[in-house]
């Protein structure tokens, strides 16, 4: 398989040797799995492999994914502020419910650390820390971070392999919803296809086919509910909606918190996103071509919202909450938080501001970025959601 860039990514900074080497690897198992298929895969199946197969994967090899050193920088990356304020809203709901935590999709393990030690300042440390990370790269990386950061708590911490049986507390799940795969899908004046890859040239290339199944029904429904009219590209996903209600039939008591970001459904298929929000990074560069580099970038989509509600309540959950990041944080308390941060210290309150300012701003994460709370036997209003609650806009 050839992984030279073209034209589009050119410019795109050049990895080493042994990540081209690792790529081109990666490239030419996907290759190979495409031509045991018959030669067509579909996108989510792409994807999938992409960013999971193991050893080899974005999210499964060694390459350094958060921060400034990586090629994108998350939430908790930013500032402790973050995992701080969100700190209140655990705080509550340990309340609520059994003091128990499970991290879906641990990143860096500076979610984890920043976290604990704001429960353990708030004398509300949690009666168990799981994170439930399947790379054990990731894993090693979180364990290092948390020995760094908060060696004290490190045995609190414990790392799961599946998801369990049965669960009472807090399942949290920042950025994780966006890097599940999903099928794509090109309504057109002929019908309806689902776009998938099959190999021209020596390299990867797009290929149509007719949809079918349970997937040209969801494309079907989709087209009347939001009027879809073609010509229109986009994005279907299932396994995230999968994902939730698998949690929902877990959760006995307790709240799955969802941070990503996406809209609900009449904006995600609005007529303005005829392309769809597929998307990918690569040393702080975003770019739309997800053949670049198997392995050595990120490829993610935005969240439909309406159909993770939809999911989870199917499964006898209830919605408890719907905003904006933004409004999220500032509900928890974010500008008190900051404020304990003298603004006569501007070696260390500025930094902190201009994080600040990022996690809240429209332009940058404020907006864009959601958070979301679907629970079961939970009464009491939630803290986070107290105002601007946008839960009739799913």
């Amino acid at each position: 398989m050839l992984t030279r860039p073209p034209a589009t990514v050119a410019t795109l900074p050049t990895p080493s040797a042994d990540a081209l080497a690792a790529s081109e690897a990666l490239a030419s198992a996907i290759a190979a799995d495409i031509a045991a298929a018959g030669g067509w895969i579909g996108f989510d199946r792409f994807m999938e492999l992409a960013l999971y197969k193991p050893g080899m994967g974005y999210y499964a090899g060694g390459s350094r994914k958060f921060g400034a050193a990586g090629d994108f920088v998350t939430a908790p990356e930013l500032s402790p502020t973050f995992a701080q304020t969100l700190a209140v809203q655990l705080q509550q709901l340990q309340t609520c419910c059994a003091a128990r935590l499970i991290e879906v999709g641990g990143g860096s393990g500076r979610l984890a650390s920043d976290l604990l030690l704001e429960l353990e300042r708030q004398r509300r440390l949690p009666e168990s820390y799981a994170i439930l990370e399947l790379s054990g790269e990731l894993r090693r990386r979180q364990l290092d971070t948390i020995a760094q950061r908060a060696p004290h708590l490190l045995p609190r911490v414990r790392w799961l392999d599946e998801l369990p049986g049965h669960f009472s507390g807090v399942v949290l799940a920042n950025e994780v919803l966006d890097a599940m795969p999903a099928h794509l899908v090109r309504w057109h004046a002929g019908g309806i296809d689902e776009r998938g890859v099959t190999v021209a040239g020596g390299r990867f290339a797009w290929a149509d086919r007719p949809a079918s199944g349970h997937l040209l029904e969801r494309a079907l429904a989709l087209a009347g509910e939001c009027g879809i009219r073609p010509p229109y590209l986009s994005e279907i996903p299932l396994a995230a909606p999968a994902w939730v209600r698998q949690w929902a039939r877990i959760l006995e008591h307790g709240v799955l918190l969802l941070i990503d970001y996406g809209f609900p459904r009449h904006e995600y298929y609005h007529p303005q996103r005829a392309a769809g929000t597929l998307m990918c990074h690569h040393r702080h560069h975003a770019h739309d071509d997800p053949f670049y580099l198997p392995g050595l970038q990120d490829i993610t989509l935005h969240v439909d919202f309406t159909a993770i509600v939809d999911s989870g309540c199917s499964e006898g959950l209830d919605l408890l909450g719907y905003t904006s990041q933004s409004t999220f944080l500032l509900n928890c308390g974010l500008t008190d938080i900051l404020a304990r941060t003298p603004a006569d210290d501007p070696l260390r309150y500025l930094p902190l501001a201009n994080a600040v300012q990022k996690l809240v701003s429209p332009a940058e994460m404020g907006e864009l970025f959601k958070v979301m709370a679907l629970g079961r036997r939970i009464s009491k209003p939630l803290c986070g959601f107290r105002s601007g609650d946008r839960s009739a806009s799913l």
